[in-house]
């Protein structure tokens, strides 16, 4: 697309920044030629802990990259991105109300974020801005939410936030919720591991909005309850998760809840979450993330696997992968290395993810 914007941070050659972490001068290029989306980034995460600067490069900021310092605005630039889905993750223990109201005041927060890049950043509430704000060479942000329990108490649930700001909403997190059951096992003793009848209407409620219906973190009872209430004109996704195929976790996805969200035209992004990839006797850097997405691929096809690392969000990823720049650029390496076309790899890069956001939300 055609770049008329100067970038929000220099990038040195792609000649350079393949010699500078060892990975193929074809790779950079590609991360800065290609769409290049992140299904899941949470840095507002550390921005509301303790002000984490997201407007600096944070490269070699504390703790380092192990939980948190992966990334900010300047390094997604830096890795090629060319959006990036930005979290709001909510606060369980708050009231209903309490958790609207501090929804609210997080959503000011983030756009105010976006907004203080000066432009090399644009929110993007569907296809067609995104379109025009990568034809100006911005960054595209779509902004999410990790927890519906964030509007409980709103009005309207889902159908109560402002102008179509907020493009996916992670149905439960790592708490059960009045909404429905977690795959976590920091479950309530005693809770439904299903969808309440609160969580069917939410559901609902997003479909009517245009929302995504996010998957990840969900119970496997109540991710079935969900995929028979969803709208199956509308695309599901998963944005950040493993699989079972490869490693077998509370937090992975089981072949068929694979097929249940191609089956829509959605998509499925890889955490980089070291404990949720490496299996016995394999992996323990970049390959993890590899593996995962050729399960993906020999599951369901290669145009339902995506990206979705994140960042962020108290995990910690393999050593390669710590910091967001570096990690991006070598997950590309990485694919292509092993012997993907360009066409597979844009694919897993972006484009499986903007045909289900184009269907979403067109304009």
């Amino acid at each position: 697309m055609k770049t008329t914007q100067q970038p929000m941070y220099p990038r040195p050659s792609p000649a350079q920044v393949a010699r500078e972490l060892g990975i193929s001068e074809h790779a950079v290029a590609l991360a800065y030629d290609a769409e290049f989306i992140d299904l899941h980034i949470e840095t507002f995460i550390p921005r509301r802990l303790w002000g984490y600067d997201m407007q600096r490069d944070n490269r070699g900021a504390f703790p380092r990259g192990v939980t948190f310092a992966h990334l900010d605005f300047p390094r997604a630039w830096q890795a090629g991105l060319s959006g990036g889905c930005w979290s709001i993750t909510t606060n369980p223990i708050r009231s209903e109300s309490g958790r609207w109201a501090a929804f609210q005041h997080n959503l000011d927060a983030l756009v105010g974020e976006v907004e203080a890049t000066g432009g090399k950043a644009r929110v993007a509430r569907n296809i067609r801005e995104y379109r025009a704000i990568r034809e100006a060479g911005a960054h595209a942000a779509m902004l999410c939410v990790q927890g519906g329990n964030a509007v409980d108490g709103a009005p309207e649930g889902p159908l109560s936030i402002r102008d179509q700001l907020i493009t996916r909403i992670t149905v439960v997190h790592l708490t059960d919720s009045q909404l429905g059951g977690t795959s976590s096992p920091l479950r309530l003793p005693g809770a439904s591991k299903g969808l309440t009848s609160r969580g069917k209407t939410h559901i609902e409620q997003l479909n009517e909005a245009r929302i995504f219906v996010d998957l990840a973190h969900i119970s496997r009872e109540a991710f079935w309850q969900a995929v028979d209430v969803h709208d199956d004109s509308q695309p599901l996704i998963c944005t950040h998760t493993g699989v079972c195929g490869v490693k077998d976790h509370w937090r992975n996805l089981t072949d068929n809840q694979l097929r249940a969200i191609a089956d829509t035209g959605g998509t499925i992004g890889v955490i980089y979450q070291g404990s949720f990839l490496s299996r016995p006797g394999g992996p323990r850097d970049v390959e993890m993330v590899i593996e995962h997405l050729e399960h993906i691929i020999g599951t369901v096809g290669e145009d339902f696997a995506s990206i979705g690392t994140d960042y962020d969000g108290f995990i910690i990823p393999p050593k390669d992968l710590r910091d967001g720049r570096e990690g991006l650029l070598r997950t590309v390496d990485a694919m292509l290395r092993r012997g993907w076309s360009e066409t597979r790899v844009r694919k897993v890069m972006a484009e499986n993810y903007l045909r289900a956001f184009e269907r979403l939300r067109p304009s």
